[in-house]
Parts: C-alpha cells; structure tokens; sequence
C-alpha cells in the first residue's frame, strides 16, 4: 500500500479522506486531469498499476452508463494470498487509492449529492484464484498442449464434452452434451446451455482433456473438468 509520508506520495489517500462535520466530502487526486477523455484516463491508470504494483497483473476496462462511467480493475495475478477477506479488503482499498488519484469526488450523505469523475471497482477475477490453485498444486493437472486459441479453432459442432469433475452439487456432472455452436466467447450445447470461455490462464486442454477453472475465494482450485469427444470423421 502507498505510504502517505513517503517522497512524492499524495498527501493523503482517498481512503484516508472523510467527510467534515457538516457531512461534507470532498477528494481531489493529485493524478487528476480535468476533461480527460475515457480511454486517454484508462490507459494511465492502468499504466500506474503496472508501474506501482510491478509484481502483479490487471486488466482494466470502462464502461459507460446514464450515471456516469466506471473504470474497473480486474486483478489477474498477485503473489499474496487473498482468501482471507480481511487481506481481499486490505488489497482493494490499497488498489482502489491508486485509482481514485486519476479523479475527483465531491458528496454530502445528508442533502442527497454525490458527483464523481468516475466510478473506480476493483475486481478479483477467476483468473487470479486459477493462478493461486496453480501455485498450490491443482487437484485436476491437464497439461496446456492445445491452446485456448487452437481449442476454439480445432472443437466443432458435433463434438462432444463430458463432464467429468466439477465443484460439489454440479448438476451436470457426469453428462456428456453435444456442441451445436462455437463462438468467439463461448460453446453452445444442445439446449441451449452455454459454456463460456475463460481467460487463456485459466483455460487447459492436452488433446482430451480440458479443464475450465472457476475458482473463487472458498475454493480458489474449483474446475470443470471435461472430456473431449470430437465427432468421428465420416
């Protein structure tokens, strides 16, 4: 996390600032520029996450709605530990004040006004606790011999995928579905059921495996594990 005191630190953070008595609260980064066009203030934030958190990895998006616009951080890599929640909030916060010295705030809770820059999220993704499960030692090892991008490129309608290891509960676990569809974001199997595709870290196939990880802080190696059936050639 940033240290205040530290030379050419902001005097203060976004989470050290707090409303006066009146119910007032103002903040104003010293990273902020005024009119700064979206995709201009989302290409140096996400260049000063890089730049202060060298041993970490993000991908930032924006987003644009009747309110305002959101500028979200999603966290793809870090060496800590976060399934703790105490140390996910201490983490986000410490992000989150990276993020909010690119803008401005200015609300009073009691008259109902709030008017912001940008909305400033931070996200732990799936790609993050597939990185943790690997680190760890997965329960489900599938050997990254076909891509994600050949994957897409080689699975066919026709094809099949039997579901072989899931989380506890998954209903579809032991079901073999047949692909009528391949998209650039997902599979469609018969009856519309979809399988999205995830980012390529978190993706694994050898040829007749493959293996989807859907990790979450209570079960950061959770996966769905299938078994490749390509339709036989006629």
């Amino acid at each position: 996390m940033t240290d205040a005191a530290a030379p050419g630190a902001p005097a203060r953070l976004y989470s050290q600032t707090h409303p006066d008595c009146r119910g007032n609260f103002h903040y104003q980064g010293d990273l902020y520029e005024p009119k700064e066009a979206t995709p201009a203030l989302a290409a140096r934030i996400d260049q000063h996450l890089r730049d202060h958190f060298p041993d970490m990895r993000f991908a930032t998006r924006t987003e644009r709605f009747s309110m305002g616009r959101k500028i979200t951080a999603e966290v793809l890599d870090c060496p800590a530990d976060l399934t703790d929640r105490d140390a996910q909030n201490t983490f986000i916060i410490s992000v989150r004040d990276e993020m909010e010295r690119f803008g401005f705030s200015r609300s009073n809770a009691l008259q109902d006004y709030f008017s912001t820059s940008f909305y400033a999220d931070v996200r732990i993704g799936r790609a993050y606790w597939a990185a943790l499960a690997n680190r760890r030692g997965r329960k489900n090892p599938v050997d990254a011999v076909v891509s994600l991008a050949a994957f897409k490129k080689r699975v066919k309608p026709g094809d099949q995928l039997k579901l072989i290891d899931a989380p506890t509960g998954h209903r579809a676990l032991g079901t073999t579905r047949t692909i009528i569809s391949v998209r650039s974001g997902d599979l469609i199997f018969e009856g519309k059921v979809y399988l999205e595709f995830p980012r390529a870290s978190a993706f694994a196939c050898d040829g007749r495996y493959v293996r989807v990880a859907v990790g979450q802080e209570h079960d950061p190696d959770a996966d769905l594990l299938y078994e490749w059936l390509p339709q036989a050639a006629a």
